[in-house]
């Protein structure tokens, strides 16, 4: 029996050597164990808690539906400058059977307001807080138009110095009035000699010393107000052509200055544009239509028409056609813009 395990040792060591050595046990912290799927509940992120002001200009999502602006050849296009947002500060009472075309602020919370619609065009001083009319012109009484023609359309309005300039839609002349009287003091003739264009009145502001015209199309005319007054005729001093990254703009409507940037309505559209008179290019949009579900029920309200600016208290109002309300606003910072500049092939 010894004998035979002395023989069989040898063997077991040949066969010890040959077998497959045990890897060390790896430390927990160095393994690298495959992802696990987590709960459901848990891979969904946490919904905000920071909830906007109801009249804030939503967040745009990941496939944000991007406004339309009227384009060239009265077609829609997609905006084409960024989307700047917007809350509302307050809100005054409006006269809703008002067609505003033209609206300024004046001072002490006294607006000027032109009202269009044929038979109703008016110039009007306004009530800021109350939305009362303390006074009003009808164009067609003080100006009736020719026997068997259409009444005047009023358009927009601008203030300079102690006069109120006041436009027609296709009547081809503009008024001059004495501010504090309402006194019809001059009028004035558009398109001048030697022009085809303006022939329609739109929008109009001044930045204190020249006016600024829109007339429908992308062009906005620098206007001399004193050399208009003088002879009676619109004098241009030089015209803008309004633009962004897609082309021409056109149904350039209101107009007010701002802070060195014209801000203009766009006809058929609750957008509000940003312009760079220098250059003509549109700085930014301001989408206006949330201001629609803010709107007591009821009426008939239009298109939005409307910009005045307070310089004094950097206070801004939009308002529209026939709305029964006039809306203070604020405009967010430029680092709240978050839709890119949208070109077309």
């Amino acid at each position: 029996m010894r004998r035979f395990l002395l023989l069989l040792l040898p063997l077991l060591l040949i066969i010890s050597c040959t077998a497959t050595p045990v890897a060390p046990a790896t430390p927990l912290a160095e393994q690298v164990l495959p992802p696990s799927p987590l709960p459901t509940a848990t891979r969904r992120m946490p919904t905000p808690t920071l909830a906007l002001p109801t009249a804030t200009h939503p967040l745009p999502t990941a496939t944000p539906t991007l406004p339309m602006v009227p384009g060239v050849g009265n077609q829609l296009r997609p905006v084409g400058a960024p989307l700047q947002a917007f809350h509302v500060v307050a809100h005054y009472p409006h006269d809703p059977t008002a067609y505003t075309q033209g609206l300024l602020y004046a001072a002490e919370d006294t607006l000027y307001e032109s009202t269009g619609y044929w038979e109703d065009s008016s110039l009007r001083e306004v009530d800021l807080t109350t939305g009362t009319v303390r006074r009003q012109v009808l164009l067609n009484e003080l100006m009736p138009p020719a026997p068997g023609t259409q009444a005047h359309f009023a358009e927009g309005l601008a203030l300079i110095g102690e006069q109120l300039f006041q436009l027609t839609w296709q009547s081809g002349f503009g008024l001059i009035y004495d501010r504090a009287t309402f006194t019809l003091q001059a009028q004035f003739r558009y398109p001048p000699n030697g022009r085809q264009f303006p022939r329609e009145g739109w929008g109009l502001t001044d930045d204190g010393s020249q006016l600024f015209m829109s007339d429908g199309t992308a062009t906005i005319y620098r206007v001399d107000p004193l050399a208009t007054s003088a002879n009676n005729e619109l004098a241009i001093i030089s015209q803008i052509e309004v633009h962004d990254a897609n082309g021409p703009l056109t149904r350039l409507n209101e107009l007010e200055y701002i802070k060195g940037e014209l801000y203009a309505n766009l006809w058929q559209s609750d957008l509000m544009a940003r312009i760079d008179p220098a250059s003509g290019r549109v700085q930014a949009y301001i989408d206006l239509s949330e201001l629609r579900t803010l709107l007591p029920p009821g009426g008939r309200p239009e298109v939005l028409n409307g910009i005045a600016y307070d310089p004094i208290n950097d206070r801004l109002f939009v308002t529209g056609k026939w709305w029964p309300t006039l809306f203070e606003i604020s405009l967010a910072p430029m680092a709240r813009i978050f839709l890119p500049h949208v070109l077309t092939s």
